[in-house]
């Protein structure tokens, strides 16, 4: 059975989101194209209010589960 692909916007928040809630400066963010990189630094933006809200590790589990099913 062949796996769909993401949405490449989808794939980006997501990776943000997981520089961000592990602390990860948003200077890493490896795209170039404007409207990717947008989605990156959006995903980095709610990983790190994650982060400063104590959501890291077992706490943030279902904050990532929530994150997946909206996509």
């Amino acid at each position: 059975m062949r796996r769909l692909k993401r949405d490449p916007m989808e794939r980006a928040f997501l990776r943000g989101y997981q520089h961000g809630i592990q602390g990860k400066s948003r200077d890493l963010c490896p795209f170039s194209h404007t409207e990717v990189r947008q989605a990156w630094m959006n995903g980095w933006r709610e990983g790190r209010g994650d982060n400063w809200d104590g959501l890291t590790g077992t706490a943030g589990i279902h904050r990532l589960n929530e994150l997946h099913a909206v996509g």
